[in-house]
């Protein structure tokens, strides 16, 4: 099933593992803006002036630090700053820029889905009606707290659905109430056996995906 994600309709949730805080955040990458000058290293710079609606460059030393954070949300500034030769202070203020900025969107807690009795997890390919808006689709599939992603997608199916369960019979009924939707034509799903790679959020490295 070739397929290319455009656009989440529900984000991911119970993802990896158990105990760890982790860090939600998006990257983009840029240069300083002409005119504005070189800072020192963990420094208000250019890298610190927001721009409404712009996430915030990220240089170097943001890189590390969200990587210290995607590692150990809970980790103080001052052990992160021994990580990456800042004072604690200074690992603040870039921490507080990129919340700012909307680069960093969020802290959370990652639990084991099985901790919480959730041992059954299944992909599903959703075909729906002619006309029936990404919108809908999100605001119908938000009231199943099995459903903990989905997305709109290219190639034949309208979204892939990322779904939860106790057993094998609770995802089918789960299955079959969202079928039931007036919007749904029919449904294709495959359920995962084992896990091969499993991150709890993307990891800045180097100049990786600029």
């Amino acid at each position: 099933m070739p397929f290319a994600t455009l656009s989440p309709l529900i984000m991911p949730g119970l993802p990896g593992r158990a105990g760890i805080g982790s860090v939600s955040s998006r990257y983009r990458g840029g240069a300083p803006r002409r005119g504005w000058p070189a800072w020192p290293a963990g420094g208000l710079g250019w890298q610190d002036r927001i721009v409404p609606g712009r996430a915030a460059a990220f240089d170097e030393l943001d890189e590390r630090i969200v990587a210290a954070l995607v590692e150990d949300a809970r980790a103080s500034y001052a052990d992160i700053g021994a990580q990456v030769g800042l004072s604690a202070s200074a690992v603040k203020r870039r921490v507080d820029r990129l919340r700012a900025s909307g680069a960093i969107t969020g802290f959370t807690v990652t639990i084991d889905p099985a901790a919480l009795g959730w041992t059954t997890e299944a992909y599903v390919e959703l075909f729906c009606r002619s006309r029936t808006s990404p919108r809908s689709i999100g605001a119908a599939l938000s009231k199943y707290p099995e459903v903990t992603g989905a997305c709109t997608i290219t190639g034949e199916a309208d979204a892939l659905l990322h779904i939860r369960a106790a057993d094998v019979q609770h995802f089918e009924r789960v299955v079959e109430q969202i079928g039931a939707e007036p919007f749904v034509v029919r449904t294709r799903s495959v359920i995962v056996l084992s896990r091969l790679v499993s991150r709890t959020d993307i990891q800045p490295r180097g100049d990786a995906g600029r």
